[in-house]
């Protein structure tokens, strides 16, 4: 019998049908699923622990998403997923700020959720990056001036103090470590980060390299008007 414990998911949404119907469907790929119908019973939840992945409504009764997203990123950097009514509105926007890691519109395919849950799955076990040189410590530690990067261990510093990344602002900073001074395109980005396509949401990249900029100093990482973003050297 497997030992692999099955992964936890933790679901908020207000809407009852909505609720059963995605607890339901994602309980059939093999996820242990725990559900609640407004904000601050999701957040009592959360705070017993355990999660690998909250899936969020941004309208919720009581402690709204965005509210909800807020007060998890306290204390933790599990990969959050919110869902939004309105693609295009400010909820989603802010909900990013808030730090979610990636946003789907409702009404979501099954389909669509569940490669949106696995993508951000990916991010959370993102392996070191290909090193051509021998295996050893000082080929897993990357520098660029006070930015310190141990690709083995996961961690950043800055001036030798420890900064906490969500997976997704680590995939993203690992891919402009990757390649030092050279401009990234939104879309490659969307591609290689958050595994989309052409129509993928360009603001999800901009608010994750403002949350970088705030995390490692405004400077770190320099916009390429009409093209993209780049590490500085």
């Amino acid at each position: 019998m497997s030992d692999v414990r099955p992964i936890r998911v933790l679901l908020v949404e207000d809407d009852e049908l909505m609720r059963r119907a995605f607890t339901v469907a994602l309980e059939r790929y093999g996820y242990e699923m725990t559900a609640a119908a407004d904000g601050l019973t999701g957040l009592e939840l959360f705070r017993d622990g355990g999660f690998d992945l909250l899936v969020l409504d941004v309208m919720l009764p009581g402690l709204d998403g965005i509210g909800l997203c807020r007060r998890v990123r306290e204390t933790s950097l599990v990969p959050v997923l919110m869902m939004s009514a309105r693609g295009d509105g400010l909820d989603v926007v802010a909900g990013l700020e808030a730090g979610a890691d990636d946003y789907v519109v409702k009404p979501v395919d099954t389909f669509v959720l569940v490669a949106r849950i696995r993508s951000l799955l990916r991010r959370a076990t993102y392996p070191p990056l290909p090193c051509p040189e021998p295996a050893t410590h000082a080929a897993e530690v990357l520098a660029f001036g006070d930015l310190v990067i141990d690709t083995a261990g996961m961690e950043v510093s800055v001036a030798g103090e420890p900064v906490a990344l969500t997976p997704t602002e680590l995939k993203v900073l690992l891919e402009f470590a990757a390649r030092p001074g050279v401009v990234l395109e939104r879309h490659t980005l969307l591609r290689d980060v958050w595994d989309y396509g052409w129509d993928g949401d360009s603001r999800v990249v901009d608010l994750c390299v403002q949350r970088l900029r705030r995390k490692l100093g405004r400077d770190r990482i320099e916009t390429v008007r009409g093209f993209g973003y780049k590490l500085r050297r």
